[in-house]
């Protein structure tokens, strides 16, 4: 552009490449704001569908294996109680186990769900809690029972 300036009059040779430097440094600019602009919108965009994909990869809160016999322990009890409540209506478990889920090694999930503890009750089943987040700590949730009559009620 400035060469053929030169050419046709070269006493403004120097303004027009400074036009020109000029329009080039307002062209990478406004490429700039383009980009950040379509940055923004597309994180805008997936942060929306964020709380959806959270929800939709959330396991079943609550599940029944099985049907507890009339008048058995777990005929009394239901799930979203907690262990303290189940405790003091069915006694304590013959045993049980407490292990980790995949949340707890989540940098910063505060969460609840971090570990679950299985309580084997002989002759009736297990049931499964869900331990509290950082400000629960103390409560267990029953999230799952599995009815079995079999139940040894030991961990093997």
């Amino acid at each position: 552009m400035c060469l053929a300036l030169v050419v046709a009059a070269p006493g403004c040779v120097r303004r027009v490449c400074l036009a020109a430097v000029a329009i080039n440094i307002q062209r990478e600019k406004l490429s700039v704001k383009i980009k950040s602009l379509v940055f923004m919108s597309s994180l805008a965009f997936f942060a929306s569908y964020a709380p959806m994909a959270i929800c939709a990869g959330a396991p079943k809160s609550s599940e029944v294996e099985g049907t507890p016999a009339p008048g058995s322990k777990f005929a009394r009890i239901q799930v979203g109680m907690y262990s303290k409540q189940i405790m003091d209506l069915i006694g304590p478990p013959t045993d049980q186990k407490t292990y980790m889920t995949g949340k707890a090694w989540i940098p910063f999930h505060f969460g609840g769900d971090n570990s679950r503890t299985e309580c084997h009750y002989k002759g009736e089943g297990v049931l499964t809690f869900a331990n509290g987040g950082v400000g629960d700590l103390g409560s267990m949730k029953l999230i799952r029972v599995k009815v079995d009559s079999q139940e040894s009620g030991y961990i093997h």
